[in-house]
């Protein structure tokens, strides 16, 4: 899958399943692919720096001050909140294999957004699962 074009990898992610084929190459052009290390951190709780991370490959670790709170894999996402918040992190996200990710610099999320409500939608739906998980955690 890492020699697949950016537009086919995007296409088999539910995130962007509502997109045509022409939204899903210009989609393309605008995310730029990072590769983090086994144990390395994409984001860092308490540090500036925004950005939203889509997970193509791989398996990471959502941390609370050193507690993990969530797996992610392939088609999740991160970094949303402080990218669209403008805050900064509230957790780590530790790769605990190679993580293979697209990403978009946290001031391109509200705009892309915007630009492809449906991506907006499905992210909404996301959300809301994941504060009503939380939610169970208490």
């Amino acid at each position: 899958m890492a020699d697949a074009p950016v537009a086919e990898r995007l296409a088999q992610l539910a995130l962007f399943a509502d997109l045509r084929w022409p939204e899903l190459e210009a989609v393309a052009h605008t995310v730029e692919e990072e590769v983090f290390g086994e144990g390395q951190r994409a984001i860092r709780q308490g540090l500036s720096g925004s950005a939203f991370y889509i997970v193509l490959e791989g398996e990471a670790s959502v941390l609370v001050d050193g507690t993990e709170r969530a797996r992610l894999g392939r088609g999740d996402f991160f970094g949303e909140i402080s990218a669209l918040t403008g805050e900064i992190p509230t957790a780590d996200v530790r790769a605990e294999t190679v993580l293979r990710c697209l990403m978009l610099p946290g001031s391109q999320l509200e705009p892309f957004l915007l630009e492809h409500p449906t991506v907006m939608l499905r992210m909404l739906h996301a959300e809301a699962r994941r504060v009503r998980d939380a939610n169970r955690w208490r």
